[in-house]
C-alpha cells in the first residue's frame, strides 16, 4: 500500500464531533462479528458507505474542502490497487511443505515470511504463505497460530526495507535513503522478530506436547521441505513491486492527474490492476483450486477500508493540526514520538500518521518534510527521532486488525478455512496486549529510551 503524502490544507479544521463516524466504525468492525454476525455479514458495505459518505459531505458542501476528500480517494486507489493485486498475484502460487507439524517448523516458516515480507511487502507475503501455513497446521490450527502470523509476517518483519510496509516507503519517497532502513532498523527487526519467534516457539512447543499426547504419540521428528508451483505469478509479483517506485515523487516525467498542486499517480495504478486481471486470468485454476481462492477477502478489505478511508480524514487532519501546535511541538520527544506514533498507527493508517509525527520532528527544528535538502539534514542529525517512529508505525501495525491491511485479509482467509478467530476487541485483549505490548515496551526500552 502506498500513501500519498498529507495535503498542506489551508481550509478550516473540522470540528471534534466528525471524528463520531469513525469511531462508530471501529466499534461497529468490533461488535458486528460477535453480537448482530449474519447483519454485519450482509450488510457491512452498506454501513460503511452509511459512515463514511456523510463526512464526505460535509467536507465538500460544509468546509467547502475538496482537497482532503480528493486526495484521500486516490490514496484509497492506490492502497487497494496494490492491495489487490498482490492478494491476486499471491494466490496463483501453491507452496506445500513437506514435513509434520512441528514448533520449529512454524517458527522457519514465520522466520521465513518476516525475510520476505522485506521483498514483496507484507500484504504479498501474507497472502503468499498464510495457506501453507495453515495446511502446515491443519490437524492442530488453533486462534493463536494465526495471531503470531500476524504479528510476524504481516507487520513487524515488514521493518528492514521501504518496500517491506507503507510508512518505510513514504519515508524513502520524501528523501529517506533507501538503505538507511535496513541500516538503522535492522537490529530493531531482528530484536522484535526474535522476541515474537521465541515467545510462539514456548506457546506453540506447550500446545504441541499436549496435542501429541492426545494422539498417543511420543514424539514426532522435526523435518522440513518446499514444493512450489506458480512460476509466472512470481514474474507478476516482481512487475507489481517494480511498479510501485512509478511514482511522480521520484520519476518527475511520469504522467500524472495535477490537483491543487498535487501529483498522483496513475500509471502505477494501471499497470497494478492490469497485472491482477492478467494473473486472475493466466492463473492455473488448480492452483487456485487448492488455494481455496474466492474475492472475498479484498472485497471485505476494499469495503470497510473505503470507511475508514473516508471516516478518519477528520481524526488525521485533527491530529496533524495538533502535532504542529506550540503545544504539540513542545512534546516531541523520541519517547513521546514512539508512543503516539504507535498508539495512532494501530487505529489509523500508520503510513500517514508516520508522516505526520515525522513533519512535526522535523518542525521542532525549522525543517521541512517538503523539502529532500530538509529531509537528509534531519536523518543525518536527528536519526533517533526517525528511528522511534519508524519502529513504532510498523511494529504497533500489529494491534488491532485494523492497523495493517494484509491484518483483516489473513483474519478472513483463517476464518474460511474453519480457524475460530477473536473479535476485534478480543484480539487486543487476549492477544496483542498479553503478547505483543510487553515486547513493544522492551523494544522502546532498548532502542529509544537507551539511545
Amino acid at each position: 500500500m502506498e500513501v500519498i503524502a498529507l495535503v498542506s490544507a489551508t481550509h478550516a479544521l473540522p470540528p471534534a464531533w466528525l471524528v463520531i463516524p469513525f469511531v462508530v466504525l471501529l466499534l461497529m468492525i468490533a461488535t458486528g462479528p460477535l453480537f448482530y454476525h449474519h447483519i454485519w455479514e450482509r450488510y457491512y458495505p452498506v454501513f460503511a458507505f452509511l459512515l463514511g459518505f456523510p463526512v464526505v459531505l460535509y467536507y465538500l458542501f460544509i468546509l467547502n474542502d475538496a482537497e482532503h476528500p480528493v486526495h484521500t480517494l486516490f490514496e484509497y486507489i492506490s492502497f487497494l490497487s496494490l492491495i489487490g493485486s498482490l492478494f491476486i498475484a499471491s494466490s496463483g502460487i501453491l507452496i506445500k511443505i513437506k514435513g509434520e507439524t512441528h514448533p520449529l517448523a512454524n517458527v522457519l516458516l514465520l522466520g521465513i515470511g518476516a525475510v520476505l515480507a522485506n521483498i514483496i511487502g507484507t500484504t504479498g507475503a501474507s497472502i503468499l504463505l498464510i495457506r501453507p501455513y495453515m495446511r502446515l497446521n491443519k490437524h492442530r490450527i488453533s486462534t493463536y497460530h494465526i495471531v503470531f502470523f500476524i504479528f510476524v509476517v504481516s507487520n513487524v518483519g515488514g521493518s528492514l526495507t521501504p518496500i517491506g510496509d507503507p510508512p518505510l516507503f513514504l519515508g524513502f519517497l520524501k528523501g529517506v535513503p533507501f538503505f538507511w532502513t535496513v541500516e538503522h532498523m535492522f537490529f530493531p527487526w531482528l530484536f522484535g522478530v526474535g522476541l515474537i519467534l521465541l515467545l510462539f516457539y514456548f506457546l506453540d512447543n506447550r500446545r504441541w506436547k499436549a496435542w501429541l499426547k492426545e494422539q498417543g504419540k511420543d514424539s514426532s521428528k522435526f523435518s522440513f521441505g518446499l514444493e512450489f508451483k506458480g512460476l509466472l505469478n512470481v514474474l507478476w509479483l516482481a512487475i507489481i513491486i517494480g511498479s510501485v517506485f512509478l511514482d511522480p515523487a521520484i520519476l518527475p516525467w511520469l504522467p500524472a492527474v495535477n490537483y491543487h498542486g498535487e501529483r498522483f499517480s496513475i500509471i502505477r495504478e494501471i499497470i497494478m490492476i492490469s497485472v491482477a486481471i492478467m494473473a486472475y486470468l493466466l492463473a492455473n485454476k488448480e492452483i487456485l483450486k487448492e488455494n481455496n481462492f474466492n474475492f472475498e477477502p479484498i472485497k471485505e478489505v476494499g469495503f470497510l477500508f473505503l470507511g475508514i478511508f473516508a471516516t478518519m480524514m477528520p481524526a488525521l487532519q485533527l491530529v496533524s493540526a495538533f502535532a504542529h501546535s506550540p503545544e504539540g511541538l513542545k512534546l516531541i520527544s523520541e519517547s513521546t514520538l514512539y508512543w503516539l506514533t504507535g498508539s495512532l498507527s494501530s487505529v489509523l493508517d500508520n503510513a500517514p500518521t508516520y508522516l505526520t509525527f515525522l513533519a512535526a520532528a522535523m518542525g521542532k527544528y525549522g525543517l521541512d518534510i517538503n523539502l529532500k535538502g530538509d529531509v537528509l539534514q534531519f536523518v543525518h542529525n536527528y536519526p533517533d527521532y526517525l528511528i522511534a517512529i519508524s519502529i513504532a508505525a510498523v511494529f504497533f501495525g500489529a494491534m488491532t486488525y485494523i492497523g495493517n491491511a494484509p491484518n483483516f485479509m489473513v483474519r478472513n482467509i483463517a476464518e474460511q478455512s474453519g480457524v475460530d478467530m477473536p473479535s476485534f476487541g478480543g484480539y487486543i485483549a487476549k492477544y496483542s496486549m498479553v503478547y505483543l505490548l510487553p515486547i513493544l515496551a522492551l523494544t522502546f526500552l532498548v532502542f529509544v529510551i537507551a539511545l
